[in-house]
């Protein structure tokens, strides 16, 4: 064996992935896990499970012991939670208790899974790379993105004082087992609503089993203090949601529609309760774009992605035998 990892949101949707991935390139496994942990995406696999919680140091410090990596998955992704007050709490200061129990335990090398909004969202079509600044305005829409952000560059300050940490930055991960609908509830209700309407902007997408090499490989070959954006295509909205019904081999209009309307539909979604066949968190990530260039994960990690239709064909077939389209 390779040596032992010690892996947050090993259950979640990216997580379980992750520890198929490690098993299968030799490595042994243990889950922090909370005693209420859902675990049936990692059923039948051979893992230790450590029952702790990341805003827990001791518990973190205790759960390392003997392990040789970490990989810090866990944090708050689902878009009822995605402006919670619980978000510095355990996006933030988990992630500096993980890094503590790591030093703590022999400097144990850390991927820190970030997010692609952490690199920036546009208002105008550009591609980003991992030096770009983030410009997101710093208001309850992207709490989200600055947390995930303030945690990086906590770790990239360990990383100059010798702790050896190295962040990834997926992007929009889509692939079966989303349970939660984080990102095939956009497909469902592309498929679902009587006209799609959507504003200008699009997205990087990519295959969960991608992202869960790539992290392995950011643990083998990547740089600490460096940042690798996991991503495929570059994909606009537009043409995701056209793309989705084909497969589907469904035909209606997908429609434009300007970003401020939008954006005033999700606010009287939100403020009156009234379903509009989205959710209202979403729509301030709709209205950018969030293009990225992979070239620097591809070089330096030797990794590679799915095309876009590659990375949808496979989820939409999972949403239909999930019984999640009419």
């Amino acid at each position: 064996m390779k040596g032992k990892i010690f892996v947050t949101g090993g259950a979640g949707f990216i997580g379980s992935r992750v520890v198929r991935a490690l098993l299968a390139h030799g490595y042994e496994v243990r889950c922090l896990l909370r005693s209420t942990t859902q675990t049936r995406r990692i059923e039948g696999l051979t893992y230790e499970r450590f029952e702790g919680d990341i805003t827990n140091l001791q518990s973190l410090e205790e759960g390392m012991k003997g392990c040789d990596g970490v990989f810090h998955l866990a944090s708050l992704s689902n878009w009822k939670d995605i402006k919670s007050s619980k978000m510095p709490q355990v996006v933030i200061e988990g992630s500096k208790n993980m890094i503590e129990a790591a030093k703590k335990n022999g400097n144990l090398k850390m991927v820190y899974v970030s997010s692609s909004t952490a690199i920036d969202g546009t208002d105008e079509l550009i591609v980003l790379n991992e030096d770009s600044p983030l410009t997101l305005p710093c208001n309850q829409h992207y709490v989200y993105a600055h947390a995930k952000k303030k945690v990086e560059e906590y770790c990239k300050q360990e990383a100059q004082q010798g702790y050896p940490v190295v962040i990834v930055n997926p992007t929009e991960v889509y692939g079966p087992y989303d349970y939660d609908k984080i990102t095939s509830g956009n497909l469902i209700d592309f498929a679902t609503t009587k006209t799609v309407q959507l504003a200008r902007g699009g997205t990087s997408i990519v295959y969960v089993d991608d992202v869960a090499e790539g992290i392995v490989a950011a643990f083998e070959k990547g740089r600490s203090g460096e940042r690798y954006i996991l991503g495929g295509d570059n994909v606009e909205f537009k043409d995701l949601a056209q793309m989705t019904l084909d497969i589907l081999g469904i035909q209606k209009p997908v429609k434009s529609i300007g970003r401020g309307m939008l954006l005033m539909l999700a606010w009287i979604s939100k403020t009156f309760g009234i379903n509009m066949g989205f959710e209202p968190a979403v729509i301030p990530y709709a209205v950018k774009y969030w293009f990225v260039d992979n070239s620097k994960a591809r070089n330096e990690l030797g990794i590679s992605f799915r095309s876009a239709k590659e990375t949808l064909e496979p989820t939409l077939k999972w949403i239909r035998e999930e019984g999640l389209l009419p």
